[in-house]
């Protein structure tokens, strides 16, 4: 249960991280940040690994973006 919940969590987080791709739309990235913690916690709860993972791969993501864009661009 708390695997799905963490994968859901990583969904929600991506629809946030996919749109803040764009230019001047990185700042985005910074409401996701604490969804996709959240989900990385509640996955590492979880028996499985899987939702866990998922939401690493949308934190990297998401880190890589702001990175690049100096952290608010």
């Amino acid at each position: 249960m708390l695997n799905i919940l963490s994968i859901l969590l990583g969904i929600v987080s991506l629809v946030i991280v996919i749109p803040a791709q764009i230019p001047l739309l990185g700042w985005a990235n910074w409401f996701a940040l604490p969804l996709i913690v959240i989900g990385i916690v509640v996955g590492q709860l979880s028996s499985s690994n899987g939702g866990r993972n998922f939401n690493l791969i949308v934190l990297l993501i998401a880190a890589v973006r702001l990175s690049l864009g100096g952290g608010v661009i």
